[in-house]
């Protein structure tokens, strides 16, 4: 019986040996691979500096693009504000045209009478005239 115990202990130390060079062979292969992805995180790190690079000078160049934008907006608030003035003007140079036709309209509507009296008035001077000037080239 001794000699089961001794080959059963010649067994577990074989597969106490055959578990630990697995173990050895797989943490083997696990350094490499954890060295395969240390290799791809530095590519990505340089990558990812590029990017951030690349990233600030676009956000700079858009930081200008929004300082000429504002500035361009505020020049173009001042010429709104002239548009907008101009039409004031013209609105308020119309109102006093009509007030004037309106004038005009009414006294011309007042004094009816006396204009068609003077254009009688004046009919009748043309006739004088003409018929002076008539006897004068029958005499």
């Amino acid at each position: 019986m001794e000699v089961i115990l001794y080959i059963a202990a010649l067994i577990a130390a074989i597969a106490f040996l055959v578990l630990c060079i697995s173990i050895g062979m797989t943490l083997f292969s696990l350094k490499n691979i954890l060295n395969s992805i240390a290799g791809t995180a530095a590519g990505i790190e340089k990558q990812m500096e590029g990017i951030t690079r690349e990233t600030t000078s676009l956000l700079e160049k858009t930081n200008l693009l929004a300082d000429d934008f504002a500035q361009k907006s505020e020049k173009l608030n001042t010429v709104v504000d002239a548009v907008q003035n101009i039409g004031t003007s013209v609105n308020g140079l119309n109102n006093s045209i009509n007030h004037i036709s309106t004038s005009i309209a009414n006294e011309v509507n007042k004094n009816e009478e006396k204009i068609a009296q003077v254009v009688q008035w004046g009919n009748v001077a043309i006739e004088l005239a003409e018929k002076w000037k008539h006897r004068k080239t029958s005499k």
